[in-house]
């Protein structure tokens, strides 16, 4: 007889089903009309009605399943009573099939922290650029990312914008009938999950960076990697997918600027099929709970060839960069 899911897989199957109700959150508040942007610290520094709803669905519904998580959402919301129609309480039936990687089976609920990014990609949010958007939820254990989820909420909105778009009930399907949105996910030591793993053509180099929050040192970096294409886009949970889908071979943000619930998620689909993240210093990111949320010396990721982007960062960006 099978032994009954571990915490962790079935936190993990809880995130997909979560996120799967985000993403129609997202898309249900563009439907709306009335985005109700809020600006933060600046004008490029968002918050939208679609990141209020989303981090009170996905935080509530988890800490109502599993009470005894640490989580940490990006958005500073004050408490109140959570509608129940934000409540998503089920679980991805095929994620709790799946065997939990060894050194995670004895994992218990406290010793976990989620990390919550509930639309990233604000800004390009407002502005139309939707396929930019994802929603984050990461998951760490003594520091490190091992297992996390990402929903695109208009993954095939390119390709169907002139047709009817549907809403997804389960994974989303390639051709002209496509639904709209999909979800990823993956788990340390298991694999990731929800997309075509693609690289790069060999030889080519492709960086993917910021669209909004461009500096002398993010362009100083990125030339001195002397790439044959530079991809400017929203989110960090974009950046990624780029790298895992063939589109770019390196992401590079050589600012301070990305948090821990930007990467938390990302991170660990990268890593999940044998890509690197880390700081501009090569400084693997930490994920405990009392971690400053600031990636303060930025981020550099790649699929393969990461020696060869690291070793090109100059002297000038890592001083400049403190950890």
């Amino acid at each position: 007889m099978a032994s009954s899911p571990t915490v962790l897989m079935r936190l993990v199957a809880s995130a997909y089903s979560i996120a799967q109700k985000a993403g129609m959150i997202v898309r249900h508040v563009i439907a709306e009309g009335d985005l109700g942007i809020v600006e933060k610290t600046c004008a490029t520094d968002l918050q939208t009605k679609a990141d209020r709803l989303v981090q009170m669905s996905i935080c509530s519904s988890l800490a109502r399943k599993f009470p005894k998580l640490t989580i940490i959402g990006e958005e500073d919301l004050p408490s109140e009573e959570v509608d129940q129609e934000l409540i998503e309480d089920g679980q991805w039936e095929e994620i709790l099939k799946q065997p939990c990687p060894s050194q995670y089976r004895a994992i218990k609920e406290e010793d976990l922290v989620v990390w919550v990014d509930p639309l990233d990609g604000t800004k390009e949010y407002t502005e139309g650029l939707l396929d930019n958007v994802t929603v984050l939820i990461g998951i760490a254990y003594e520091g490190k990312a091992i297992a996390g989820v990402i929903n695109q909420p208009y993954y095939n909105y390119q390709n169907n914008e002139k047709r009817k778009l549907r809403e997804p009930r389960n994974e989303a399907k390639a051709g002209p009938d496509a639904v709209l949105g999909r979800t990823i996910w993956g788990v340390l030591g298991l694999g990731a999950f929800g997309f075509q793993l693609k690289e790069v053509p060999a030889g080519k180099h492709i960086i993917t960076t910021t669209r909004s929050h461009n500096s002398k040192l993010v362009t100083d970096c990125i030339t001195a990697m002397n790439p044959d294409d530079v991809l400017r886009v929203g989110g960090a949970g974009n950046k990624i997918i780029q790298l895992i889908e063939g589109k770019a071979s390196a992401y590079v943000f050589a600012s301070p600027g990305c948090k821990k619930w930007d990467t938390c998620a990302p991170e660990v689909i990268l890593h999940a099929v044998g890509g690197k993240l880390t700081d501009i210093h090569g400084n693997a990111l930490q994920y405990n709970k009392e971690v400053k949320h600031m990636n303060s010396a930025g981020v550099l990721a790649t699929l393969r060839n990461y020696d060869y982007y690291a070793s090109r960062v100059p002297e000038s960006v890592k001083n400049a960069l403190v950890p």
